[in-house]
């Protein structure tokens, strides 16, 4: 059986969204959940009473075997009882210690020989070597990220989390780091709790993801799942990404790629090699459907299909289209009257190349 992390918490704060989350999730080794929501959704709190940061009025907190947090009972086990490895938004790091002291910061119950031993693996592990004696100012801000992240590791802990570990860094740097976070939780074979706002991350990262509004968490299930088949219109809102399908790069050039999807063909903007696995992403809004033969737009995919389910969300209309694989697009309610659009009528689905958003889906078999 696997293992499992239990949640069922109620945290209160004066003037603010109360905070009941409820989950299970089942915690295999490099196993990644995402805690994913807008700002002030209350991700962060849930993370915090994890970590015992924050303690709940009211609930429970298991992990594995390990009861973190039992109110009834009263068991409240301390930050340093339960065994994770915390890495903040803003990493901090002391600006005064050298790598090296910051990764030994944590290991003061060890020996001097061990904790030795101990940071010059993590140094080895996240790649620090000829860093050790640098200050965080030195250091870039993916520099500083794995720093942060080796102190939390040295411990040897059972669960990471993680909160916004890219925020800190500028939209280039936090590209490149993103497929490189993955590759490091995935070897260090221990499950992590990420928080994240970012879809991209959240696609890049996760195994599993808890979306969380209000305080209250309100789907889990795979990352691909939840963006694509949203339960009910407020997780809707919040993913805000419609068609979240599988594809495979069999070609590249000049920024331009081709992707394979279910039995069509995308092209994307995107500069990832041939034989790449990703995530291929649409938003329904980015989607123009046309009676066949029209021709009426410029967009480099054109895909041939048939409109499969006609949802109506007010003053907007979602169309669901089989053209190789599952697409939604969004129209209007005189849009769906000038079409004829119903279930079984052919359509053609017009999207333009940057409108195909590619995320890489390594490590994700």
């Amino acid at each position: 059986m696997a293992a499992e992390m239990i949640v069922d918490i109620a945290k209160t704060f004066p003037g603010r969204q109360p905070i009941t989350a409820s989950l299970k999730v089942a915690l295999d080794p490099s196993t990644v959940l995402i805690l994913f929501g807008p700002s002030g959704s209350g991700k962060t709190t849930i993370l915090r009473c994890l970590a015992g940061l924050e303690r709940p009025e009211r609930g429970v907190i298991r992990c594995v075997s390990h009861t973190w947090l039992d109110t009834g009972r009263g068991i409240c086990l301390p930050p340093q009882a339960r065994r994770i490895g915390y890495l903040p938004q803003e990493y901090a790091l002391f600006p005064t210690y050298s790598v090296s002291g910051n990764i030994g910061y944590g290991l003061s119950g060890l020996s001097s020989e061990e904790r030795r031993r101990r940071v010059a693996e993590v140094v080895t592990l996240f790649r620090l070597e000829g860093l050790e004696h640098a200050r965080p100012g030195e250091l870039s801000g993916g520099q500083q990220q794995r720093v942060a992240l080796a102190r939390a590791v040295a411990r040897r802990p059972q669960l990471l989390l993680l909160d916004e570990p890219l925020s800190a860094l500028d939209l280039p740097t936090r590209a490149t780091l993103r497929a490189e976070l993955r590759t490091m939780l995935r070897r260090l074979a221990i499950p992590a709790i990420v928080v994240t706002h970012d879809w991209e991350e959240a696609l890049t990262l996760g195994d599993q993801m808890a979306v969380v509004s209000n305080g209250c968490v309100r789907q889990v299930g795979p990352p691909q799942k939840v963006f694509s088949r949203p339960q009910n219109a407020e997780v809707a809102r919040i993913v805000g990404i419609e068609t979240v399908v599988q594809g495979r790069i069999i070609e590249s050039c000049h920024g331009l790629a081709t992707v394979d999807v279910g039995s069509a063909k995308l092209t994307a903007l995107a500069n990832d090699e041939s034989g790449s696995d990703v995530f291929v992403c649409i938003r329904a809004e980015d989607v123009t459907l046309e009676m066949e033969g029209m021709g009426v737009t410029s967009a480099r995919n054109r895909l041939a299909g048939q409109v499969r389910d006609v949802t109506s969300l007010g003053a907007v209309v979602r169309v669901g289209i089989d053209c190789g694989f599952l697409l939604s697009a969004m129209v209007t309610r005189s849009a769906l009257d000038e079409l004829h659009l119903a279930p079984g009528t052919p359509v053609v689905a017009a999207v333009k190349a940057g409108a195909v958003h590619v995320v890489p889906r390594r490590d994700h078999a």
